[in-house]
């Protein structure tokens, strides 16, 4: 569905699944809060996740990374992948995590060291230039199918830092795992930014140039700025729990 001319690249595109998925998420929390509780910081968490998922999908930027610019789609990603799903875990309650930790499937996924390969693994492998190629020239489902795939993995990626069960990390262990995060997802971003040719023949392909962007340049901006978020989101977090792993040891 498109709020705006098709061939124009600030389209304000609503695709139907996201449509339907953004307000079903928001009432089963709603639903979920009524049932189990949640304090208010946690509600307004989950809203501002549920905000970030809707400037993903519903604004110019998921027409621009669609068609027209690698920098677009990769933000998107990392809506995707990080900041929702960080908003979104911290939106559940101690009851809503605890509810969650009984089914048998999310302990064995939510584990450190499940979560996080899954996470790189998922990260990396739509980043593969012949899957990401295949995914825009098939708009139709796979890239649904990759949506979901960065919003579920970013889940689970977060959880053992947020979340005591059904695990509790030691405060260490969490900054370790930040870090062990921010350092093995870097590369990519880096390496985006640094190879001195375009890697995706889909925006190669274009006739249409975004404000006189070459697909060279644009994927460099695309790498730099996937590297920078992922260093302030990581090392943020890493800060958080190594500064509480500094205050209980001196306590100690």
């Amino acid at each position: 569905m498109l709020l705006a001319h098709a061939h124009s690249p600030y389209a304000w595109q609503a695709d139907v699944d996201t449509t339907v998925v953004i307000p079903a998420l928001s009432l089963l929390y709603l639903f979920a809060v009524g049932l189990l509780g949640a304090p208010r910081w946690r509600i307004v968490c989950f809203a501002v996740g549920m905000v970030l998922l809707a400037i993903a999908f519903w604004t110019p930027l998921h027409h621009l990374g669609l068609h027209y610019l690698l920098t677009a789609h990769l933000l998107q990603n990392v809506i995707l992948a990080e900041w929702a799903p960080l908003l979104v875990v911290l939106g559940l309650s101690r009851p809503m995590g605890a509810a969650a930790a009984r089914v048998s499937a999310w302990r064995a996924r939510t584990h450190p060291l499940v979560a996080l390969p899954i996470w790189l693994a998922n990260y990396f492998t739509w980043h593969a230039p012949p899957v990401y190629d295949y995914a825009l020239r098939h708009q139709s489902w796979l890239i649904h199918v990759e949506h979901a795939c960065y919003f579920g993995t970013g889940l689970l990626v977060w959880w053992p830092i947020v979340h005591d069960l059904p695990r509790r990390l030691a405060t260490g262990a969490r900054a370790a795992y930040a870090f062990a995060a921010f350092l093995l997802s870097s590369p990519l971003g880096l390496l985006l930014a640094l190879i001195p040719k375009p890697v995706y023949d889909f925006y190669v392909d274009q006739p249409k140039r975004i404000w006189g962007l070459s697909p060279l340049t644009d994927q460099q901006i695309a790498g730099v700025t996937m590297a920078a978020e992922e260093a302030i989101v990581f090392f943020v977090v890493f800060l958080f729990w190594f500064h509480r792993f500094l205050e209980e040891e001196g306590a100690a």
